[in-house]
């Protein structure tokens, strides 16, 4: 048995000398993994039997025995069995027994092979000390800059997108911190070459909001119908923009989120449906439902007015869907880890106050997503773009003494007779936030209609200068393409092209450092709002879009749109708040 172990020992040795060998062909861990286990397999067993087996020419086939032969196994007899000594059946291999057996290898501390075999298995053990001419290479590939936050799949810093005209010198959010992974150092922001992630857009939609739709089944009675967002949604996807994005993770909100805007009584009553009551408080919920709160319709449907449509088992979970869809994409794009997004949501919220729906709105999302980054990312600076042609009163009501939110409305007013009515210059603002609403509210009808000329004079004149001033930590966007061609006069009427929401996506993009958030709003034509959506995703992807002619590039702004801008002027200039004072150096020609 011990030259057997000799013999093993020796294969050992000679396997181990051709590490060297296997140095330049990368094999010398394998290598060294395989010895290592064999050591373990021959040392395991101690007393394990050493015979050597008969050669397997030897050996008597068993096929060619006499079917007469006597049985293999003899069978004990019951005297025999009485009378037996018992023995294990492993006999000698019970390792806490003794054995008589000669065949059997006891192991003795003091044998040489044993002690032997103890030195080479302590050396088969240690650290491979041959020569790192192999492993050298790798380890300073493996902290070269630029290479490690793709080798290890985790977020990074954002690289600005090269169609920011400009971006503010400082921010008051800092960029997202970056994770360590151990003894592989991650690269510093300030990194010669800046790692991009895969997506820097984010995509957020849920079918479930589709289920909002009046029990008439019509919806060519509802203008705010599940086709809006589906018919989105599809063309994204025709245009292959979805696959480009990232899509986000869809998500209802939380009654305490809304509560951050809405009053208890308003979530309860519209957050709630007849399922999920069952597990709130019977009597907060018996004083609110003993109210009447729906009128029927003309269609024979429900409502909460003779406009917006209720739906007793879906309504409540595609407004909450609505608003916990725009709070998480702006969280994470307030966070870094996307650098921009577009919410594909209903039904839309800038209409929506405290304690009442309105105008299709139930929740205002873009305000709940604003609270939010307040309450839980501390952002300092938040300005909300709201280009709806409709005013949104609900969105000013929730910030309107607010100073740490700057909101600016572009939307038809003709002097409070378009609804919802509210809107004038004159709402600036109250107490500290006395100056941080800024309402560009049109004038004059339909005569002509406001177009591509007027939204660009707007830009140029109040809603950049003022923005950059401002210098947000974040943009958040009601978007709103109502004001797109297509729509009738009763939903709008004016002749903005669906190309120039994209232009303004792009101007926005330059503030905040890029931190762009779009949530859809209002806007009813579908094919107005798929081209308008097309046009504000691509330019959040930094794609090239359909440029502007020239001719409407030079354009003047109408008699109308410049009175508007000069009252815009005129009710900010006399605030003379730090943010306004550079209207005073622009006009609105």
């Amino acid at each position: 048995p011990e030259q057997n172990i000799i013999a093993s020992v020796c294969v050992f040795a000679c396997l181990h000398c051709c590490i060297y060998v296997c140095v330049q062909a990368q094999l010398c861990m394998f290598m060294h993994s395989l010895m290592c286990i064999l050591v373990v397999c021959v040392v395991s067993e101690p007393t394990l039997k050493w015979k050597l087996k008969k050669h397997i020419s030897t050996r008597q086939s068993p096929l060619q025995r006499k079917t007469s032969a006597p049985a293999t196994i003899k069978h004990r007899t019951k005297e025999t069995l009485a009378s037996g000594v018992a023995r294990p059946i492993l006999g000698g291999l019970n390792p806490y027994r003794g054995s008589g057996d000669k065949n059997v290898c006891k192991f003795n501390p003091f044998c040489p092979t044993h002690i032997l075999l103890l030195i080479l298995l302590s050396w088969f053990f240690t650290p491979c000390s041959l020569p790192q001419t192999h492993w050298e290479p790798q380890r300073q590939a493996l902290h070269r800059p630029g290479i490690q936050l793709d080798f290890l799949g985790v977020p990074g810093a954002h690289r600005p997108l090269s169609r920011a005209r400009s971006s503010p010198a400082s921010t008051s959010l800092p960029p997202p911190p970056l994770p360590t992974t151990g003894s592989l150092p991650l690269p510093s922001p300030a990194a010669e070459t800046p790692v991009k992630l895969r997506f820097t857009t984010g995509l957020v939609h849920d079918a479930q909001m589709q289920k909002h739709q009046c029990t008439c089944g019509d919806n060519s009675r509802h203008p705010e119908h599940a086709g809006r967002i589906q018919s989105i949604w599809s063309r994204l996807q025709e245009r292959g923009l979805k696959t480009q994005c990232e899509r986000i993770r869809s998500r209802k909100a939380t009654l305490e989120e809304l509560q951050s805007v809405h009053s208890e009584k308003h979530v309860l009553f519209y957050g709630t449906n007849t399922l999920n009551r069952l597990k709130l408080d019977n009597q907060k919920l018996t004083a609110i439902l003993s109210q009447q709160m729906f009128v029927m319709l003309p269609c024979g449907g429900l409502g909460v007015d003779t406009d917006t449509i209720w739906n007793e088992m879906h309504t409540s979970t595609a407004s909450r869907m609505a608003a916990g869809c725009v709070t998480d994409l702006a969280l994470k794009v307030a966070q870094g880890e996307l650098k921009n997004g577009f919410a594909v949501v209903r039904p839309p919220g800038h209409h929506a106050t405290r304690s009442s729906p309105l105008g299709f709105c139930f929740f205002n999302s873009v305000a709940i997503a604003a609270k939010q980054l307040q309450q839980k990312l501390n952002v300092s600076k938040i300005l909300i773009v709201d280009w709806d042609v409709h005013h949104g009163n609900g969105t000013q009501e929730a910030f309107y003494k607010d100073p740490s939110v700057l909101y600016i409305s572009l939307h038809r007013y003709d002097n409070g007779n378009f609804f919802p009515g509210s809107g004038d210059p004159t709402e600036v603002g109250a107490g500290a936030g006395e100056g941080f609403n800024v309402n560009v509210a049109w004038t004059g009808g339909l005569n002509p209609p406001m177009g591509d000329a007027e939204y660009l004079a707007a830009f140029r004149a109040v809603v950049m200068p003022i923005a950059h001033e401002f210098a947000p930590d974040i943009v958040l966007v009601s978007a709103g393409f109502d004001a797109v061609e297509g729509h009738s006069a009763l939903l709008g009427g004016y002749k903005v092209t669906a190309k120039c929401f994209g232009f303004l996506t792009r101007q926005l993009m330059s503030l905040a450092g890029g931190r762009v958030v779009l949530a859809l709003e209002g806007g009813h034509d579908l094919t107005a709002i798929c081209d308008a959506s097309e046009a504000c995703v691509s330019a959040l992807l930094g794609m090239g879009v359909e440029p502007l002619s020239q001719s409407v590039l030079d354009q003047k702004p109408c008699v109308n749109a410049v009175r508007s801008l000069q009252e815009v002027i005129k009710a900010h200039g006399e605030k003379r708040t730090p943010h306004t004072s550079a209207l005073h150096s622009h006009s609105a020609g």
